[in-house]
């Protein structure tokens, strides 16, 4: 269907379908139009301006990070397919005014009233939500009735051209027959590698090769790549401590809202004298006197009125100390009474009065918690490492000094490419840095790159443009494609001659259990994509059929069984039906393309080159 479009009929029904539309609306704007310098996109009436491409930027970048790393993303891509949707749409905005395809006052008015944001608790139009709804958006009615009108009629338009497409019920259960199909096959195949001893490549064929694809025949843009490779889970750390695994005990209580169950009372002591009357009080405490009327005479909390009760242990409330006031009532039991403690607060001195937990014990998630507290630390120690280096590249010290200074290795690659990168580091947001026209006229250090888990520093050196290749320089890559496609002749009229033996003799030969594919059919991934187009090509109603098949890694022959023929009624209607809508729908959005390039071609697109230039 796609081709017959791109045919001669079909551009006759595609015009017949949308050319009244376009003689009714196109009215391009060749010469004399300008640009403002904080706009964008010029198309007729039409105008993007900056902030609004570099926030539709920023939103397409966020959603694609929900789905893909980071590094992944390849900006130039992504700015591209934004300039691209928005010129788009300019264009359908700017014809769907030119078409008159406007909506009345009165039918927004109407699908404001039902929007359930704009209703109050009776469901009835609220003007206060709906005038809260403009202020917290700077509009005014009137803008918002403008954008609103504009966006429907741009819907309208779509609609008039997706709604356009044409795909019988008969095409549709055709097309479901043929996906069914199957039968079963054998696969046997010809490596190209293996004819090339037999192919003889002359001078000539070289230079009518090297004359015919001068354009493609091109060193691409490369620098020599010296870089730095921080990964966390190599980084040595030291084994976590008995204070860092009480630590993470706390934070794990903490995360799961888990209280340890011990019940503390306290009683505090500020002053000079502090550490004097709390160690007078704690002998006290040790000849038996009463904690809670000890409280009550000498604390200098609140708390000491009842007793010095303060409720469940919080480590959090002692904030760095959290790890010594841990360690004075570890191995404390109900009614056991502390050390003193010197604290931010003071000097305290504690009494456990209940332990009423359901929380597990710090042993039993000693191996959790060490694992816990190892990440952290490991964790803290490659952001220290990066901030390190991002410091020295910073001051101008070369990829090769900070490796020296901070004990990591370089590595580098020679001729790492713009385009087409195989490399250990293809990740567009390193290529993106690797090349940056101010790195490389500094021969500086890039800003830490993050990939994944890690870290890189990039250094580029030695700059090389793209540029023409030289018939000598191309002779090599020219022998290897020459070499191939002559190979692949060579593997192809072998299989074609196999092919033909085999329909004489009987393909019982080639029928054996190593070639045998089992049933298959167009979909099935284990064939080539030449394969599976040639599968039902050959249809026998007596017995085997047996072709052969050019393919990208030579040649196949091929035996097929006969051919099942499984019928569309097996299909409920429901579903016969969503698949001759999605038919429908990819039809009309290749009518749609059509249509935007009729656009393109017959109005002017103004674009500010220096403007986008910028906000790369």
């Amino acid at each position: 269907m796609r081709k017959f479009l791109q045919s001669w009929p079909g551009k006759l029904i595609l015009v017949g379908t949308l050319i009244p539309m376009a003689f009714l609306g196109v009215q391009g704007t060749f010469g004399g139009a300008e640009i403002q310098p904080n706009q964008l996109i010029k198309v007729g009436d039409q105008v993007v301006d900056l902030s609004t491409y570099q926030a539709e930027v920023n939103a397409l970048r966020a959603e694609l990070m929900q789905q893909i790393d980071a590094s992944m993303i390849n900006e130039d891509a992504l700015a591209k397919q934004v300039l691209d949707n928005m010129v788009n749409r300019a264009l359908l905005e700017n014809q769907s005014i030119a078409l008159g395809m406007t909506v009345s006052d009165e039918t927004i008015t109407r699908l404001l009233q039902q929007d359930a944001s704009f209703q109050d608790a009776n469901g009835q139009f609220s003007n206060d939500l709906f005038a809260q709804f403009l202020q917290q958006r700077g509009m005014t009615k009137d803008t918002l009735f403008q954008t609103f009108r504009l966006q429907l009629s741009l819907r309208q338009l779509n609609a008039s051209i997706l709604g356009t497409a044409i795909y019988p019920n008969s095409q549709v259960s055709h097309l479901l027959d043929l996906q069914r199909e199957t039968r079963e096959v054998w696969v046997q195949r010809l490596n190209w590698q293996d004819y090339v001893d037999q192919v003889q490549i002359t001078n000539a064929q070289i230079d009518a090769y090297f004359n015919e694809n001068k354009d493609t025949l091109v060193s691409p843009e490369t620098v020599d790549l010296t870089y730095l490779e921080l990964d966390p889970q190599t980084l040595k750390i030291d084994t976590p401590t008995e204070d860092e695994i009480r630590a993470q005990y706390a934070s794990y209580l903490k995360e799961k809202g888990i209280s340890d169950g011990r019940e503390l009372a306290q009683i505090l002591l500020t002053g000079g004298d502090a550490d004097k009357t709390a160690a007078e009080i704690k002998a006290k405490l040790d000849a038996g006197e009463s904690f809670e009327a000890l409280a009550k005479q000498y604390s200098q909390d609140p708390s000491g009125e009842t007793g010095g009760n303060i409720g469940s242990f919080n480590p959090s409330v002692f904030g760095q100390d959290a790890a010594a006031v841990e360690q004075a009532l570890n191995g404390l039991g109900a009614g056991q009474v502390s050390a003193p403690v010197k604290t931010s607060f003071g000097t305290q001195i504690f009494k456990i009065t209940a332990v009423n937990s359901n929380a597990p014990s710090l042993e039993s998630l000693r191996d959790e918690l060490i694992n816990r507290a190892a990440t952290y630390k490991r964790e803290a120690a490659f952001a220290d490492l990066s901030a390190r280096i991002n410091a020295l590249a910073t001051d101008g010290v070369g990829i090769a000094d900070i490796a020296k200074e901070v004990g990591v290795e370089a590595k580098s690659i020679k001729a790492y490419p713009r385009i087409n990168n195989q490399t250990a580091l293809s990740q567009p947001v390193v290529i993106a840095a690797a090349f940056d026209e101010f790195t490389i006229a500094d021969q500086g250090v890039s800003a830490n790159i993050t990939v994944g888990e890690k870290n890189i520093w990039v250094q580029p050196t030695n700059h090389q443009t793209s540029r023409a290749l030289s018939l000598a320089e191309a002779t090599p890559q020219i022998k290897t494609v020459l070499a191939k496609q002559k190979a692949t002749e060579l593997a192809y009229a072998d299989a074609q001659k196999q092919a033909a033996d085999a329909k004489a003799d009987g393909a019982s030969r080639l029928m054996t259990a190593a070639n045998n594919r089992g049933k298959v059919t167009r979909l099935t991934p284990t064939l080539s994509a030449q394969e599976s187009a040639s599968l039902f090509l050959h249809k026998s109603a007596d017995g085997n059929d047996v072709w052969a098949v050019q393919t990208a890694d030579g040649a196949s022959i091929i035996v097929g069984g006969p051919v099942e023929e499984i019928s569309e009624s097996q299909l409920s209607p429901a579903d016969r039906a969503r698949t001759a809508l999605l038919l429908r729908e990819n039809i009309g959005d290749d009518q749609l393309k059509d249509y935007l390039r009729y656009l393109k071609d017959t109005s002017e697109v103004i674009i500010n080159e220096d403007a986008l230039k910028a906000q790369q």
